[in-house]
C-alpha cells in the first residue's frame, strides 16, 4: 500500500541486507535560490542487486520470485535512472516546496511526503508544501503511480535532497553567526546558535545555494531521532476534502471550458454511426455544440444537465460493440476452455480440488471519469488526475498530431483511483471534443458511463489442487484463467524494461506481474502457480489490486478445506505452515487479538486468512453474522444478507511513514473486500453490463460495515 515503506534496517528474510546509517550521494542544482537533488544511480540507495534463489541455499521449499525480488523492486529499478531529476526547493518565505511525480488520489502520498521532508530537515509539516507536477517526459518511467510503490520509490531520494539543503543551510548558519555546525540546532524553520541567536531557512536560501551542480554527499538522520515519521498525522487536506473545500478537475474554472458529456453506445466498446436530430438538439436550451466523436456523440452545453438533457434526447444508431451478444454464461465457458492443466497427479495422497468463479467488478471511484482540455492549432493543455501522465501526454499529442512538447499535461488530485486513473481515456476524449468543437471543454462521464463503459476487474477463474499424505502438504497448485487485465502504457513500458535484466524477461507483461507480485505464503512442497490470459474484449484494469484479489481469496478458502480434512483448526494450519517466522508472528497477532476459537453464537462464526505481497504481511479474523434475523433484515431498496460484525485486522509493512494513513487504507481496503465478497458485482447481459450506478451495484454501505474494526499496524 502507498504511505508506508519497506524498512531497511530490518531483516525481512535471510537474505535481506541491513542498511544502517550510511552515506548517500546527492547534488546541488544550480540555482539563486536552494535547489537540491538526489542521486539514485549508485547501489548505495537502494542496495546491491537482488539476491536470486540460485545464489542461496537450497530451501526447504522452492522460493518464490517474490520472495527476493517483487514487483515494487521492478517499478524502484525503472525510477532510479531519473530519480536525480526530483528536486526540494527552499523558499525566501521560510517554506520548502516539493513538486511530487506522483499521483494522489486520496491515498494520503502528499502528507507523508510533507512528513518525509519535515522529519529531515526539522520542520513542521506545514511549512513543506508538496504539489503534484506537470507531466515531465524527462522523468520516463519516474512519474508513475501503481503498484503500491509511491513511498517504496521516492522515500530516500527525497531525504537525501531534504537532508543536503539542510547541510546546507546548517553551513550558511555557520558562516553567518561565526560557529561550527556542530553549535546549531535547527527546529520549525529556524537555525539557532549556542548564543539563542536564530536565522530563518528564507534568510539563509540565497546564502546557501550554489552557482554550479555539485555532487555532495550526506548522512541521512538516524530513526531514533525521528520525531515526526511513524506518528500518526491527520491528512493535512482532510478537512478541506470533507467540507467541499478542495478543488478537483470539474471544480477547476479554466476560461471558456463548458460542460461537456458524451453519449454512449449501450454495447461495451460500440461506435456511432449517425444521429437522426441534431438539428433539434443543438437547439436545446444551453447546448453549444454537438459533434460525432470517436466513442459517440459529444454535446457542450452551459451546464451538466443540459448536457444530459441532449444526450437522452439524441437518436443515435450503433455499430456493435466488441462482446455484442456475449453474457456471463459464455464469457465463462471461454475461460473454462482456457484453463491450465493442473500438473501433479491425482495419486500418492489424500487430493483436494477446489474450482472458484469471480465475476466482472467495477472500477468506478466516486469521482467519476473526468478531464478538462484547450485545444489550439499549435498547442493544447489538459488537466485531469492522472498516474501515467507522460504516456497520457503521449499519446494526446499523437492524437492530435502534436509534438509531446506542445502539450501541457496538468495532474490534479482525483476522489478515488484505485487503479482507474492509470488509464487516461477521458483526457483524450476531452482533447478530441476540444479540437472538433474549437474551443475548451470540461468533460464529464456519467455514473453509468463508468458502470458500462468503463473500466473491470475481469471476469476470472481460479482451478486449485492440493495433495496431502498425512500431516504434510505434497502439493500445492494454482491455475488462474482470466480475462485479460489491460496494462496502462506507461506501467507495461516500466516493467518491460526492467524485466529484460532480471529472470523472466521473456514473459508477458500481464505474466511478469503475476510472477513479481503472487505468493503462497505456505510450505506447501511442490508450489506453483501459472496464469492464462484468454479473452482480451473487455476494458480492464486493476481494481484495488491486479491479480490478488482473486488468487488470495481462492487460495485461503482452499487451505480452509485443507485444514478441515486434517482435522486441524485454520489458524493453527496457517500458522504450522507459515514459510517465514515473521508472517507467522502476523497470524499470532491477529488470532490473539480477535480471541481466535471463542465461543460463538449459533448461525455466526470466526474466519481467519493471511496474505504476503508487496513485501508486508496481512492477517485477518472476521466474525460474520449468518442467522436469519440478520440475513434477512428489511432496509429500504438495500442489499442485506449475511453482515460481517467485526473485523481484526494486524498489517506488518515495515517502517510505516503516517501509521493513520495506513489504518485508513487498511479500512478502505476491508470494505472493498466485503462488497467484492458479498454483494457487488456487474452482470454482462446481451453485451452490456446491466448495473448503472451504486444504487443496483450494491457497494458496501453502512448498514453492511462492520459495526467493529480493529486494525493494528505492527
Amino acid at each position: 500500500m502507498s504511505v508506508v515503506l519497506r524498512d531497511p534496517d530490518r531483516e525481512l528474510s535471510e537474505a535481506r541486507r541491513s542498511v544502517g546509517r550510511r552515506r548517500f550521494l546527492g547534488y546541488l542544482v544550480a540555482a539563486p535560490t536552494l535547489v537540491v537533488a538526489a542521486e539514485l544511480g549508485r547501489s548505495e540507495i537502494f542496495g546491491q542487486r537482488p539476491v536470486w534463489a540460485s545464489e542461496l541455499p537450497v530451501l526447504p521449499s522452492p522460493s518464490q520470485m517474490p520472495e527476493y525480488y517483487d514487483l515494487l523492486d521492478a517499478l524502484r529499478d525503472a525510477a532510479r535512472p531519473t530519480a536525480n531529476l526530483i528536486r526540494v526547493e527552499v523558499h525566501r518565505d521560510n517554506t520548502v516546496s516539493f513538486a511530487l511525480p506522483r499521483s494522489d488520489n486520496g491515498q494520503g502520498i502528499i502528507t507523508s511526503t510533507q512528513m518525509i521532508i519535515a522529519e529531515e530537515m526539522g520542520l513542521d509539516v506545514d511549512q513543506v508544501r508538496v504539489t503534484l507536477a506537470d507531466a515531465r517526459p524527462e522523468l520516463v518511467f519516474n512519474q508513475l503511480t501503481g503498484g503500491s510503490s509511491t513511498t517504496f520509490t521516492t522515500y530516500t531520494p527525497i531525504r537525501v535532497a531534504a537532508a543536503l539543503a539542510q547541510g546546507r543551510l546548517l553551513a550558511a548558519a555557520a558562516a553567518e553567526l561565526g560557529q561550527e555546525t556542530s553549535f546549531l540546532t535547527s527546529r520549525s524553520g529556524l537555525i539557532t546558535g549556542r548564543n539563542g541567536k536564530s536565522l530563518p531557512f528564507g534568510e539563509l536560501t540565497e546564502k546557501a545555494a550554489s552557482p554550479r551542480h555539485q555532487a555532495v554527499e550526506v548522512v541521512l538522520k538516524g530513526r531514533e531521532s525521528f520525531r515526526i515519521i511513524g506518528k500518526p498525522h491527520t491528512k493535512t487536506d482532510a478537512r478541506d476534502i470533507v467540507t467541499g473545500k478542495k478543488k478537483f478537475t470539474t471544480d477547476l474554472r479554466i476560461p471558456d471550458a463548458l460542460p461537456t458529456v458524451i453519449c454512449r453506445a449501450p454495447d461495451l466498446n460500440g461506435f456511432p454511426k449517425d444521429a437522426e436530430n441534431l438539428a433539434e438538439v443543438r437547439n436545446m436550451p444551453g447546448v453549444t455544440d454537438v459533434a460525432k466523436v470517436s466513442t459517440g456523440y459529444a454535446v457542450r452545453a452551459k451546464t451538466f444537465g443540459q448536457c444530459i438533457d441532449a444526450v437522452n434526447a439524441l437518436k443515435v444508431s450503433w455499430n456493435d460493440g466488441t462482446v455484442h451478444g456475449e453474457d456471463d454464461e459464455s464469457v465463462l465457458r471461454k475461460l473454462r476452455k482456457g484453463e491450465l492443466p493442473l500438473a501433479v497427479p491425482k495419486v500418492g495422497g489424500d487430493v483436494l480440488e477446489g474450482q472458484f468463479t469471480f465475476y466482472f467488478r467495477g472500477g468506478s471511484p466516486l469521482e467519476t471519469n473526468c478531464a478538462v482540455a484547450d485545444v489550439r492549432s499549435d498547442r493544447a493543455e489538459i488537466w485531469a488526475a492522472s498516474k501515467s501522465p507522460i504516456a497520457a501526454q503521449h499519446q494526446i499529442a499523437k492524437d492530435l498530431g502534436l509534438s509531446q512538447n506542445k502539450v501541457t499535461f496538468h495532474v490534479i488530485q482525483g476522489g478515488g483511483s484505485f487503479g482507474r486513473k492509470l488509464f487516461f481515456d477521458a483526457a483524450q476524449e476531452a482533447a478530441e471534443c476540444s479540437k472538433k468543437f474549437g474551443k475548451p471543454v470540461k468533460l464529464m462521464w456519467s455514473r453509468a458511463d463508468d458502470a458500462r463503459q468503463g473500466r473491470t476487474h475481469p471476469m476470472a477463474t481460479s482451478r486449485v489442487r492440493a495433495v496431502l499424505a498425512g500431516d504434510n502438504v505434497l502439493s500445492f497448485e494454482q491455475r488462474h484463467t482470466s480475462v485479460a487485465t489491460e496494462i496502462n502504457p506507461g506501467l507495461s513500458e516500466g516493467i518491460t524494461a526492467v524485466g529484460q535484466k532480471y529472470p523472466g524477461g521473456n514473459l508477458t507483461v500481464s505474466e511478469n506481474i503475476f510472477e513479481l507480485s503472487q505468493v503462497t505464503p505456505y510450505e506447501f512442497g511442490s508450489s506453483t502457480r501459472f496464469l492464462n490470459e484468454v479473452d482480451m474484449r473487455f476494458n480492464t484494469s486493476a481494481v484495488r489490486n491486479i491479480y490478488s484479489p482473486d488468487m488470495a481469496t481462492a487460495r485461503e478458502l482452499m487451505v480452509d478445506q485443507m485444514a478441515k480434512k486434517m482435522g486441524k483448526d485454520p489458524y493453527e494450519f496457517r500458522r504450522r505452515f507459515a514459510k517465514l517466522e515473521r508472517w507467522g508472528k502476523v497470524l499470532d497477532r491477529a488470532a490473539k487479538e480477535a480471541h481466535w476459537g471463542k465461543s460463538m453464537k449459533d448461525g455466526t462464526a470466526q474466519g481467519i486468512g493471511m496474505h504476503v505481497e508487496y513485501k508486508g504481511v496481512a492477517a485477518c479474523v472476521v466474525e460474520i453474522d449468518c442467522r436469519p434475523g440478520t440475513v434477512n433484515r428489511k432496509i429500504r431498496q438495500a442489499r442485506t444478507g449475511a453482515r460481517v460484525t467485526k473485523v481484526t485486522y494486524v498489517v506488518d509493512i515495515g517502517l510505516v511513514i503516517n501509521p493513520r494513513g495506513v489504518r485508513a487504507q487498511m479500512m478502505s481496503g476491508i470494505n472493498d473486500a466485503l462488497a467484492m465478497t458479498l454483494t457487488s458485482s456487474l452482470h454482462l447481459d446481451n453485451g452490456h453490463f446491466v448495473e448503472a450506478s451504486w444504487d443496483n451495484y450494491f457497494y458496501t454501505r453502512q448498514w453492511n460495515t462492520p459495526p467493529e474494526m480493529n486494525i493494528i499496524v505492527m
